[in-house]
Parts: C-alpha cells; structure tokens; sequence
C-alpha cells in the first residue's frame, strides 16, 4: 500500500466534525454609540493671592551686620551672634530662611549679605556666596540621598566647588563626622543606618564642609527628642565659638531659644511683630501676640501640699 493511500484510510477513520449552528431570532440593529462630549480635561484652580506669600515676608535680612528694608520684614543678624525667629506655624520662617539662603527669589525688597544685595550675585560671588551660607534642613532624612553614602554627601560641597580631591575630600568626611561626636568608618554607610540625631550630626558636618559664615537652622532640633536636642545644641554653640559662626535659628521652641539665641525676632502672618535682646522679650515683651507666645509655654509648677485636693472625702 502506499503512503498515499494509507494517509486517506487513516483520515476515514477519524471522527467526524460535525458544525453545529444556533438560531439567534431574526437580526436587531445594535445600539448607536453616544455621542455626548467627552469631559473638558480638569483646568487648574487660581486661587486668589495669599497676604502672607513668600514674596510679600522676604522682605530683608542679612548678616555682618549689613541690614535691609522692606514691607514685611526687616533685620539685622550681627556677625558671630545667633538671631531665632518665632512664630506659631504658617507665620514664614522657613520661608524668610529659604530667601535668605536664596533658594527662593523675594518679587520685593532686598537682601544684603556683607553689604551686597544677594539677588545680583552671578557667576563667581554667587558660587562664594553658596559657600559661605549653608543651610541645616529640619528632616535631615529628606535632605539626605538614600542611596549615597555619608562620606560621599559630606564630600559633595568642596568636589562641586572642585576645592579638594577625592582623598582629601574622604579624609574631610570623616573628619568632620568625629567632630559632630560619630566615628571616621560611618562614612562608608548609608542614611538608613542612622537615628534621627545621629542623621541631625550629619546634616551639621554636610553644612560645615564648606567652612561656612553664615548657618541657617531651620527647626534643626524640633524633630529630636530632650536629650539628642541637648547634645546637638551644645554642638552648635561649640562651633560658634570656634570658628565665630553666625546663626539664623528658625524655631517655634521658646525654651530652646531662651537659652540658645542672642537676639529674638517674633513673625506674625508675614510680619515682624517685635525684636530684641532675648532676655527684654522673655521678661518684658511689649507686644500682646508675644505675651500670648508665652503664655502658652507650658510651665512646671512646684508642688504644694496645700493645692492637693483629697479624691475622697474623710470618714
């Protein structure tokens, strides 16, 4: 037998395919599309102008003892002192430090940095003026790369402005890390590896890479606990006697500034309320907005035997 004829005999046998086909009634016209419009696509709200912006409290600040004027806001942050800023939350602190590090652009005013108004450095000053302000963030894990090393952060300042090679800039790192109270080898580790003041001390050695004039301590110790708030206080005022730094300390603390600051200056919405030496505004505040700063400072109140009320009368 063939192939031929062996492939037809086995394809006789195999089961036979039979079609089956279901009556579905008799044809219907399917339904027309609609032909409604499409949805306009979501437009952005314009809110109207908030009083308290950021171009209406950047009014002036400065240090060196160089000033500024303008509407909102005017200071002076002589040189080697240490100028808080307090203000319940909303009030523009932050806002004011970030104009005063130029990470924001004040649309009114002026800001002067040893005499020079930092809105028209370009070039050459501006890189100068980058390194001499350094700015201590309030999230130290924010402001930290994950994915970097300590050492490599640290690092980076003096490889971006090109003042020192690798082996020094490694050097440097660890340097500073035992300066802040952490040891030289957490230079090889990452951001994780850290509590949040240990991370705090490494936002202190970043900023002090540069060897800076001028800091800007936004809430740098409102996210730590009493003691770690301590020790990193006790560190900035060691640095400012050595090296004769100049603080802007933004903080909502009041006991924390007391015993911090030199000069006090109380915002409001956007507005400079009252500024003095820190003991004149903690003992004779002449403002009532600061009167009510502090009187809603928690107070411990000696114990007295006769305050104690009994919880049950006596028998």
């Amino acid at each position: 037998m063939s192939m031929r004829r062996a492939s037809r005999a086995a394809a006789s046998r195999r089961w036979p395919i039979r079609a089956r086909a279901t009556w579905l009634g008799p044809a219907r016209a399917l339904p027309r599309p609609s032909l409604r419009p499409l949805p306009r696509p979501l437009q952005r709200r314009r809110f109207p102008a908030n009083p308290f912006s950021r171009s209406a409290i950047c009014a002036a600040t400065s240090s060196r003892g160089a000033h500024g004027r303008g509407a909102g806001v005017s200071l002076t942050v002589p040189a080697g002192q240490t100028l808080a800023i307090i203000g319940e939350s909303g009030s523009g602190k932050s806002t004011l430090g970030r104009c005063a590090a130029r990470l924001d652009q004040p649309t009114s005013g002026r800001i002067l940095y040893a005499g020079r108004d930092i809105g028209d450095l370009a070039g050459g000053e501006l890189l100068r003026f980058r390194r001499e302000v350094q700015t201590i963030f309030q999230d130290p894990y924010a402001s930290l790369n994950p994915r970097r090393r300590i050492g490599d952060a640290i690092g980076d300042g003096p490889a971006i402005h090109g003042l020192m090679p690798a082996e020094a800039r490694h050097a440097l790192a660890g340097e500073l890390l035992e300066r802040v109270g952490l040891k030289a080898e957490h230079a090889e580790r990452y951001p994780h590896q850290f509590s949040g003041g240990q991370r705090q001390r490494i936002a202190i050695a970043r900023a002090l890479a540069l060897s800076p004039h001028f800091i800007i301590a936004d809430e740098a110790v409102s996210a730590l606990d009493v003691s770690v708030r301590a020790q990193v206080l006790n560190l900035l005022a060691d640095l400012q006697a050595e090296r004769g730094l100049t603080y802007l300390f933004i903080s909502h603390d009041m006991g924390t500034v007391r015993q911090f600051a030199d000069r006090v200056a109380i915002m409001q919405g956007g507005r400079l309320v009252e500024e003095g030496e820190t003991e004149r505004i903690f003992e004779e505040p002449r403002e009532d907005y600061t009167r009510d700063l502090l009187r809603a400072v928690p107070r411990m109140t000696p114990y007295s035997p006769r305050r104690r009320r009994p919880l049950a009368p006596a028998a």
